[in-house]
């Protein structure tokens, strides 16, 4: 049997839309979304003033303004948000270096054995909670439990501001309680297939052989028999790197002109210099990302010998990919991203203990 770990599942509240707020006092209390325009756009995140309408993250920026008329704009502003979340992640460093982060807003935390010596997850989750709203000004959330799975999924139960512990001995009665769509990596298309079979929740999910969830989801099916038993062994995988690094931007007008192109390029190529130089990163691919008037998206993409992180080089890469063909339409969309990055991951041995204090 798998020694049990404590895992924390830490997921900041409304992150990008509560920074915006806690910088301009003027923005708290109102619905306010982070991206997009009322015209054009994508929304990036929602305040849960903004959320009570219906506004969410990946929705136009049209269509918020049609669900919430009073809604707020602002242009997101990523330095800021990356500057908060490393004060953030500098918090949860103090109690254990067994850090995986996910997100800006998130990340996983092991602390089965942890810098302070304290034996409860749950009080460390509260203090870490704590420590993050006293000396940085912001609410999160936190799941706690056995594995990542379930720290996952019960760190959105009590959201904004609270916590939620999933005992060792509670696990198997929490999943079997909960609705088939709360799963994580439970998507919409996945939901529908399970309804159509008869899981509505994971003690009817519990109810399947291997054999039937193999057959009708594949791979995947064999995850879902696990995990809803309280089966999921993925470790907190602290050297966790970026696999690439982007930046984008959508236009107020459409671009029809490669020579207009050209200039916004450089423009994104400054930004993600800024980036990959903070962390000491170099690519050897560059991929350009068009995404055209009728929402339709291409990429092309460049692989060099060599690592690269010098602006020139990258934004020779990404011109010559622009000219590579004639564009199809006009354009509403231009990006770069760098991948084959110089960060290789390291595997890390990652020590537990039996004794459990939840």
């Amino acid at each position: 049997m798998n020694a049990l770990r404590k895992i924390i599942h830490v997921d900041m509240d409304a992150f990008y839309a509560s920074v915006e707020q806690m910088d301009n006092p003027e923005l708290k209390g109102k619905p306010l979304a982070v991206g997009g325009s009322e015209n054009r756009g994508v929304v990036a995140a929602a305040s849960y003033e903004a959320r009570k309408f219906g506004v969410r993250s990946a929705i136009s920026g049209a269509l918020a303004k049609k669900y919430c008329p009073d809604i707020i704009f602002v242009k997101p502003r990523f330095e800021r948000y990356r500057e908060i979340s490393d004060k953030i992640r500098a918090i949860f460093y103090d109690y254990t270096d067994l850090v995986e982060p996910l997100s800006l807003d998130e990340a996983y935390l092991d602390v089965t054995q942890n810098k302070k010596g304290m034996m409860s997850a749950s009080v460390i989750a509260n203090q870490i909670r704590h420590r993050i709203f006293h000396e940085i000004g912001l609410t999160a959330s936190a799941g706690i439990s056995v594995n990542k799975f379930v720290a996952k999924i019960a760190s959105d139960f009590n959201k904004p501001n609270g916590q939620t512990t999933v005992a060792p001995d509670e696990v198997e009665a929490f999943l079997e309680a909960l609705p088939i769509k709360k799963f994580y990596g439970v998507g919409k298309v996945t939901t529908e297939k399970m309804y159509q079979l008869g899981i509505f929740t994971g003690s009817d999910l519990k109810s399947k052989s291997a054999e039937f969830l193999e057959k009708h989801f594949g791979k995947s099916g064999l995850f879902y028999y696990d995990v809803v038993r309280g089966i999921h062994n993925s470790e907190v995988k602290p050297s966790r790197k970026a696999k690439s690094v982007a930046a984008e931007h959508t236009f107020d007008e459409n671009l029809s002109s490669e020579i207009f192109m050209q200039e916004r390029l450089e423009q994104i190529a400054d930004q993600l210099v800024r980036r990959i130089q903070k962390h000491k990163l170099a690519a050897k691919t560059v991929t350009l990302k068009i995404k055209y008037s009728d929402f339709t998206l291409q990429t092309r993409s460049k692989t060099v010998p060599y690592y690269i992180s010098d602006k020139g080089l990258i934004l020779e890469a990404a011109t010559e990919l622009l000219y590579q063909e004639r564009m199809k339409d006009s354009v509403r969309l231009l990006g770069i991203s760098l991948s084959n990055l110089n960060n290789e991951e390291k595997k890390r041995a990652i020590a537990v203990q039996l004794k459990f204090d939840f």
